[in-house]
């Protein structure tokens, strides 16, 4: 991957500081910092129309990678939800609406989920895992299966060419919010391997199973690892 801006420093097309927080971690140890759309002027308005992650990703890196003229990283992420039929998939950002807060997107989460499991009992049954429920903090309960999945796509407007990797994340979704690390579904994601949620892991350790985390050592692999000249 070869760096922009000053030679250290790596650009994403995006504007969640959660993101940009967590690609910041990723790149430190590899001497490389992170700029993002916050900090960029008169960049183009990008419309997440895609029906893949993948697709989005795609659009944002070529789109902000032309305005700037400069090699743009992209990602574009979200939680698909077994007993939702893969929902919210690509509207996890905006499930309860455009410009939603993450606190609305899980509220309105929750309640679609309790509302199959009162309609469909049978459904959310088939997905019980009592394993996992023995080990959930008094008062939580497993809803449904999902898995966090992210798309990474690195555009060079000079080649025209694309790099794109995706990673995933499994677990379940519970009840109940637990820790304020992370953002989005972070505090209703219940991670197996840690008995936690990915709102209580660390940076370091979130990023080490996370969708995220996952897809950007397969870039770097893809690429051939990073450069900063």
């Amino acid at each position: 991957m070869s760096a922009a801006g000053s030679g250290n420093t790596v650009i994403v097309a995006t504007k969640n500081a959660g993101k940009v927080r967590e690609f910041a971690h990723a790149f430190a140890p590899l001497g490389l910092s992170v700029h993002s759309m916050f900090d960029y002027d008169h960049l183009p308005e990008i419309v997440e129309d895609g029906d893949t992650f993948r697709a989005n990703a795609r659009k944002k890196a070529e789109s902000v990678g032309r305005a700037l003229g400069l090699p743009v990283l992209a990602d574009d992420s979200g939680l698909e939800v077994a007993l939702l039929d893969g929902a919210p998939g690509v509207y996890s950002a905006r499930y309860a609406g455009e410009g939603a807060s993450d606190r609305a997107n899980n509220e309105k989460l929750l309640s679609e989920l309790e509302r199959i499991r009162k309609e469909r009992p049978e459904a959310a049954g088939e997905l019980y895992n009592r394993d996992v429920a023995g080990r959930l903090p008094d008062g939580a309960e497993v809803l449904s299966r999902a898995r966090f999945v992210c798309a990474l796509a690195f555009y060079n407007p000079i080649s025209r060419t694309f790099t794109e990797s995706e990673g995933f994340a499994e677990g379940w979704i519970i009840n109940r919010p637990f820790g304020e690390e992370g953002f989005g579904y972070d505090p209703l994601f219940w991670v197996p391997s840690y008995n936690r949620t990915m709102g209580e892991l660390s940076k370091d350790e979130k990023q080490s199973i996370s969708h995220r985390g996952q897809a950007l050592k397969r870039l770097i692999d893809e690429l051939g690892g990073l450069r900063t000249d």
